[in-house]
């Protein structure tokens, strides 16, 4: 199954909704259920800077963006509309994709000095206007694809930095190595996109952990829906409560663990609980977080010794590897991340 950022427990519960106002809504979710996601088929730019009373010029690896249209169709890649250096077209869609991988490519350049998403300096591919109404943005392996919503419940997938960033963190999780997209693993492949996500967010603001909002999805949702987002890392259970979409069922602690089949065991539920973890360990440390708590994530996923079928345990006791490794073992970065787990039920094999 290709990740999407709106998990299908969400869509079933619109899909099967009677509500007439949400009839559009609800087609589109069923459209958007049956339908499969296609499987997928160096640049330098000039970066001024002030050190004292010098201005600094140095040649830095650039984005190679490339945008199409799939004009309301099925039919991956479509026509390409905006390239790298290219104007704006005016197409809200296009141009906030465009933006929005620029954004996520400099946030792991300027973080992780990663030359993008695989890491080789490839080009940064989206598609927009995909399907009729669809209701989900995905990574298919290549590129960035998003639907325009329904209108009524979803509205543009563009619009969240959050999201194109969270799609694009599935390609890095992937050229790392992967995560089984199956229970524990995957709720991890799915919170590592979150973290991904809410850092670029935060790195484009330039917003300290204490400043943002921890929250993954804002401005998707239709002003009808009452619900602020799609996912909250800082409090997993109140992103929405809503009528129909019901109550966010994200738990943040391992009491709260969500036991099913379904949603490939719970992937996109029970990322919550290292949602929060992650959350905690950013506020604890302060500043900006993708410079300490990011950078313990980031390496601990790409050290190539993390397992593709790895528990929270596992991925717990990982972190703290990589905290005592860049900090030492009596920092308070290895405080933080012990102190974390703890604090979402995760301690007892994580400290060991």
């Amino acid at each position: 199954m290709t990740p999407g950022i709106v998990p299908p427990f969400l869509l079933d519960r619109l899909a099967s909704t009677d509500d007439p106002r949400l009839a559009r809504a609800a087609a589109a979710a069923r459209k958007t259920l049956a339908m499969p996601r296609p499987a997928r088929p160096t640049r330098r730019r000039l970066r001024l800077s002030i050190d004292g009373d010098a201005l600094v010029a140095e040649a830095v690896p650039a984005p190679d963006r490339i945008v199409s249209d799939a004009a309301n169709t099925e039919n991956l890649p479509g026509r390409r509309v905006r390239s790298e250096d290219e104007p704006p077209s005016g197409d809200s869609a296009v141009d906030e994709a465009y933006d929005g991988l620029g954004a996520t490519y400099d946030f792991f350049w300027d973080a992780f000095s990663r030359d993008g998403i695989d890491a080789a300096g490839g080009s940064l591919l989206a598609t927009v206007h995909f399907g009729d109404d669809y209701d989900n943005a995905f990574w298919n392996g290549e590129r960035m694809v998003f639907g325009d919503g329904d209108g009524e419940v979803f509205v543009g997938f563009t619009r969240s930095l959050s999201v194109i960033a969270h799609e694009l963190g599935h390609g890095v999780t992937e050229a790392a190595g992967g995560l089984e997209y199956q229970g524990q693993s995957g709720a991890l492949n799915e919170s590592l996109s979150d973290v991904f996500g809410a850092l670029a967010e935060q790195h484009h603001r330039g917003e300290r952990a204490d400043e943002a909002s921890w929250l993954i999805g804002a401005g998707i949702f239709a002003e009808a829906v009452q619900g602020e987002a799609l996912r909250s890392m800082k409090a997993p259970g109140t992103a929405y409560d809503d009528d129909v979409l019901g109550k966010d069922p994200q738990p943040g602690h391992m009491r709260d663990y969500v036991e099913t089949d379904d949603d490939n065991g719970g992937v996109h539920i029970n990322s919550g609980i290292p949602n929060r973890a992650f959350f905690l360990v950013a506020t604890r440390l302060g500043g900006f977080a993708w410079e300490r708590a990011g950078l313990i994530w980031y390496r601990t996923l790409t050290a190539g010794t993390l397992s593709s079928t790895a528990d929270f345990a596992a991925f717990a006791r990982a972190t703290l590897v990589t905290a005592a490794s860049e900090y030492g073992e009596e920092s308070e970065e290895v405080a933080a991340v012990r102190a974390a787990w703890a604090g979402v039920g995760v301690e007892e094999d994580a400290g060991s």
